[in-house]
This record gives C-alpha cells, sequence and structure tokens, in this order.
C-alpha cells in the first residue's frame, strides 16, 4: 500500500512497513538530525518542516496514513499533564491530514498515558474526533515483548478504517506471538541479553555503527533507568526523555557497569545493525528512544499487504 507518514523521527516505523513490502510515498518531520537519518537510511522523500505550516496538497494520495504524533504532554513520567499542553495538540495535525486526505487507514502510536490523560477526556475526544472525519477506530494497548521485541514496552495503537470499507476490507490486529513463560503455544519473551550480546566491548576499537555509550553514572534507585537489567529479561523501555539534565537517560547494562550503547539501544529496538543514526549521542539515543520497533512495525505492515492481496 502507498504510505503517509506523518511525525516520521528516524524512521522505525517506516522501516518495518517497508520491509513487508509497503510504498511510504511522503514523510516529514522537524528534526533535522532525524530527518538527516531517514534519508541515509531509508530514503529522499522525508521532506524536513514544521507540519503546521504544510498544505496537505503537498502530500501525494495514499491508501495508509500512519504517525506517532509528539507524545511528551501525554506520558505517565510527566508529572503536569494538562489537557492544554501545547504539546498535546498536534494530533490535530494528524487528523487535519487524516480529514483531508481520506486514507483507507490509518495508524496513529502513543504512550500508554494517553489513556489516562484528563480521566480518560483525552483519548476520548481524539476518538471522538476519528469517528467525525469518517472513520471506524480500534485502540490497543501493546506490550512489544509480545511481539517478539526484547522491550517491555507498552505503546497504544490506534488504528482506524474508513467507514465505506467491507467487512473483507477490515484491518486485523496482529495476534500476539510470545509471552512471559513461552507457554499456550507462543514463544518466550526475547532477552535483552539475546539482542545485544553479538555486539563487541564498546571500549575497544570497533567498526559498529553509533557503539558509544553515556558516561552517566549507573546508580540504582527505585525509578525509571535507574533500576538493575536483568540479562535473562526483556529490556525496561528505551527512553527518549532526559536525565534532568538535559540529556537522555540510557537504560543500563545488565553488567551494571555502563550504560547501553546507542547501537545496543538501537538493537534492543529491533533496528537492523547496518542502520546508522545521524547527529550528537544525545541526538540519537532520543531518535531510537522516540522510534517505533520496527519488527512490530513490519506485522503492521503485513496486514496491509494481505488487504492489498485481497483486491
Amino acid at each position: 500500500m502507498k504510505i503517509l507518514s506523518l511525525f516520521s523521527g528516524a524512521g522505525g516505523l517506516d522501516l518495518g512497513l517497508i520491509l513487508a513490502g509497503n510504498e511510504i510515498v511522503w514523510a516529514n518531520d522537524n528534526d533535522k538530525n532525524a530527518v538527516a537519518t531517514y534519508k541515509k537510511n531509508i530514503g529522499e522523500h522525508i521532506v524536513l518542516g514544521d507540519i503546521t505550516t504544510i498544505d496537505t496538497k503537498e502530500m501525494p494520495n495514499c491508501d495508509v496514513v500512519v504517525g506517532g504524533f509528539p507524545c511528551q504532554g501525554f506520558s505517565q513520567a510527566n508529572r503536569f499533564r494538562f489537557m492544554d499542553d501545547q504539546r498535546n495538540i498536534l494530533y490535530k495535525q494528524f487528523y487535519r491530514v487524516i480529514l483531508e486526505k481520506q486514507p483507507k487507514y490509518f495508524i496513529a502510536e502513543n504512550v500508554k498515558g494517553i489513556l489516562s490523560l484528563g480521566k480518560g477526556q483525552a483519548i476520548r475526544q481524539i476518538l471522538e474526533d476519528f469517528k467525525d472525519a469518517g472513520y471506524n477506530t480500534e485502540v490497543h494497548l501493546v506490550n512489544m515483548a509480545n511481539y517478539g521485541v526484547p522491550e517491555t514496552r507498552q505503546r497504544v495503537i490506534i488504528v482506524g478504517q474508513r467507514n465505506d470499507l467491507s467487512e473483507q476490507q477490515k484491518f486485523i490486529f496482529p495476534a500476539e506471538t510470545h509471552n512471559k513463560t513461552g507457554d499456550n503455544g507462543l514463544k518466550k519473551w526475547v532477552s535483552i541479553k539475546e539482542a545485544i550480546d553479538l555486539f563487541p566491548d564498546p571500549d575497544k576499537p570497533n567498526t559498529e555503527y553509533n557503539h558509544d555509550y553515556s558516561k552517566y553514572k549507573v546508580e540504582y534507585r527505585n525509578y525509571t533507568a535507574h533500576r538493575k537489567t536483568d540479562p535473562d529479561k526483556p529490556s525496561p523501555t528505551i527512553l527518549a526523555r532526559g536525565n534532568g539534565g538535559g540529556g537522555v537517560c540510557a537504560i543500563p547494562h545488565y553488567n551494571g557497569i555502563r550504560r547501553l550503547t546507542v547501537r545496543e539501544s538501537a538493537a534492543v529496538q529491533t533496528f537492523p545493525r547496518d542502520f546508522e543514526f545521524i547527529g550528537s549521542r544525545g541526538s540519537c539515543y532520543r531518535q531510537v528512544g522516540n522510534a517505533v520497533p520496527v519488527l512490530f512495525a513490519r506485522q503492521l505492515g503485513d496486514e496491509f499487504i494481505r488487504l492489498e492481496n485481497k483486491k
């Protein structure tokens, strides 16, 4: 299917959709480093710019619109969540594109906190907007570990289908492939150790892309990105937010000595080993943390291919 991508970042979602066989016909982000990363690894079809200033007439027609609109204002880690948070209104730009382009389907990705924002008022308003635009919607709370991603990353996936599509054209959300114990016919969760042990020691000369790490001291306390990492479990959520000093707080390596490198963090997010991130180390960490895991995105893309083949 022909897909239009908003808030594309470094392109984790787009890459997975492409690997399934779909085509991204247009993409956009306002982060110059993320756009440079996208162009280097995925393609020149991404446009650097503020989505609020781009006319939908400049965007090609498409079958699908996807995007993870900025979510910081929705995050449960943000103690000051207000309905009028300026970071939350960008979903209206996603809505504008849906309303004017009228794709067959859309997928919107966000953090778990969007479900509880304003005691549920935010998600109710968002779904009402999509209904007014002519779409039936489903909301899925997903643990990425249940889809083979070596990370217990919980995200909300909103799937929209245009009202005039038939039952045979219904998007079927991918079934879980893994669980914690590996029972009931599913595979066991993939551990962080399985995901990152292929990489060499970053303190020794190597040829890996982005294989360096934050020197922010590992000190264990009961707080996100400061807890011990269990090598036999999936990684905690790879973060895109700060450590209190303005930098991204990388997850501690399970050896307890250092934090994950950008490359290791990208492996947890299931980016290919040869995917090179552009920008400062902090920017690269942020690009990785903001991404949709490529492996999960590919499973969404597989469903679009199934629907396209039924035409």
